[in-house]
């Protein structure tokens, strides 16, 4: 049975299309929206913050404040965002709706790019086919921070049924101009056009596969790379609400057909977006998929050694420590933060970081938006691979030179059904291991679940899900046998025993 509580995560509000994610809950969404957007003393229209954001751009605050509307190509994505736009309209808010699916980073740089007051982006991101969901993206172009987020829940709540049925039809609205239609991508590549040496990928004569998942990529990853002279393959760029049956992930069990189409053509990279394009995939020549953790050092590196660039790094608690040590060789810094990009995104807002990422594949740079962009990521890799005149085995090699070799693992840990989840994460903060598999532990980190550190710099990660009886289990080592020991030890912490 539905219910209509709106509870946001870390990338939004997300649902099972037709139960919770249904016309009057997107209403709901909408108008808590309006009324954030309209109402709040510190955020918003009418709020400090946005008032000093806009003169700060030598923009006038008008009568209505605008919001970006963008959707992928899920089931029901596209009425979602009309449905949204409508209660915009009601509200006096002008939407600026996307002409057709478009990926999430687009519609934060499209926010940027046009002063608006934010954006709301149609996605459920890598989730499986039947769920959907609802992204609020403010003003600066990165993730809702949980204040902003924790507002428009409690908005959401407080609604009456009467009240959320309020809307202006949406070509009444249109008509009005409080709905208007716009093509984002060319603002968009203009924009990477200016981060990107298109002229070196175009010369290095790359031949690429582009695999958009049956996502939102399939207007902007291929149709880019095309648009700057690359001859590329495009692959699952149809339109299929189902996504051949799987969640429209980039992990290495998605991509087996850019896997073989590679293989099969002699390429020298595949490049795959998932279902809103803010996750990346990357397949070597040989067909090798390069995991997340691995590809933000060798970008890292890419920027600062053969673009001369500068700044710090940023990464998530669970990510690799292989970044540090690139940062290491360039004289830089890297700064830990909890898990979740609007942690990352609130540091890239500062303009002192050159590069932020997670291991789940989420990437932003300088001077872009604070938002992951598997868009950005991939054409980093293949900007990479046209400065280097080499595969990314053969980058990866030389660099594991100077930074050793980091070997790390992820896995979901389920536990007993009996088992209680909070008497885990109680029992780790009363009593931690003092030793990880046979080694003491040196330093123990609980600024997002606990991560255990021993002083050769290997370490594991646990970090309970608040949704089900599964503990995350994150470990990573110089050596590989090491991290394998470490992993049956992190299994024995969730469980108690040890």
């Amino acid at each position: 049975m539905a219910n209509n509580i709106i509870k946001f995560g870390t990338s939004g509000w997300r649902a099972k299309i037709g139960e919770d994610f249904n016309i009057n809950n997107i209403r709901r969404a909408a108008h808590a929206t309006a009324l954030h957007i309209k109402e709040n003393k510190t955020y918003g229209f009418k709020g400090e913050e946005y008032l000093l954001h806009l003169q700060s751009k030598n923009v006038k605050a008008g009568k209505n404040p605008l919001v970006v509307i963008g959707y992928d190509t899920r089931f029901f994505s596209e009425n979602a965002a009309k449905i949204i736009a409508e209660v915009f309209a009601f509200h006096g808010i002008v939407s600026l709706l996307s002409h057709s699916d478009c990926p999430t980073p687009v519609l934060a740089w499209t926010v940027m790019d046009n002063n608006a007051v934010g954006g709301v982006m149609i996605t459920a991101s890598h989730n499986p086919y039947d769920y959907n969901g609802y992204k609020w993206t403010p003003f600066w172009g990165g993730p809702a921070i949980p204040e902003i987020t924790a507002d428009i829940e409690l908005r959401a709540l407080s609604l009456s049924a009467a009240s959320i049925e309020k809307r202006i039809p949406f070509e009444e609205a249109k008509a009005s101009n409080l709905i208007k239609i716009g093509d984002f991508a060319k603002s968009y590549f203009n924009q990477i056009s200016k981060l990107i040496d298109t002229k070196a990928i175009k010369n290095s004569g790359l031949k690429i596969a582009a695999d958009s998942v049956n996502g939102a990529a399939r207007n902007y990853l291929r149709p880019f790379l095309e648009s700057i002279g690359v001859k590329v393959i495009g692959l699952r760029e149809e339109r299929d609400v189902y996504f051949s049956g799987r969640s429209p992930d980039t992990d290495a069990e998605n991509l087996s057909l850019l896997r073989e189409t590679v293989i099969k053509n002699k390429l020298n990279l595949g490049l795959a977006c998932d279902g809103d394009s803010d996750r990346f995939g990357i397949i070597d020549s040989d067909g090798d998929w390069l995991a997340p953790n691995t590809a933000l050092g060798l970008i890292f590196n890419h920027m600062a050694k053969n673009k001369g660039l500068k700044g710090k790094g940023a990464r998530s608690v669970m990510t690799s420590h292989f970044m540090d040590a690139v940062a290491k060789i360039h004289g830089m810094e890297v700064r830990e933060t909890p898990v979740g990009f609007k942690y990352i995104g609130n540091l890239l807002r500062t303009g002192q970081y050159l590069l932020g990422g997670e291991e789940s594949a989420g990437l932003s740079i300088m001077n872009h938006v604070p938002e992951k962009d598997g868009i950005i990521a991939c054409l980093l890799t293949a900007e990479m691979l046209a400065f280097e005149k080499k595969s990314l085995k053969k980058i990866l090699s030389e660099i594991r030179k100077e930074t050793g070799h980091y070997h790390n693992t992820r896995i979901n840990f389920k536990l007993d059904e009996k088992t209680d989840i909070n008497s885990v994460i109680d029992r780790l903060n009363s009593n931690p291991p003092l030793n990880l598999g046979g080694s003491p532990v040196w330093r123990i980190d609980t600024s997002d679940g606990f991560k255990f550190i021993l002083k050769d710099g290997s370490w594991a990660g646990l970090r309970p899900s608040g949704t089900e009886p599964v503990v995350r289990i994150y470990a990573e080592s110089k050596d590989e046998k090491k991290l394998k020991e470490i992993v049956e030890a992190a299994k024995k912490i969730a469980v108690g025993d040890f």
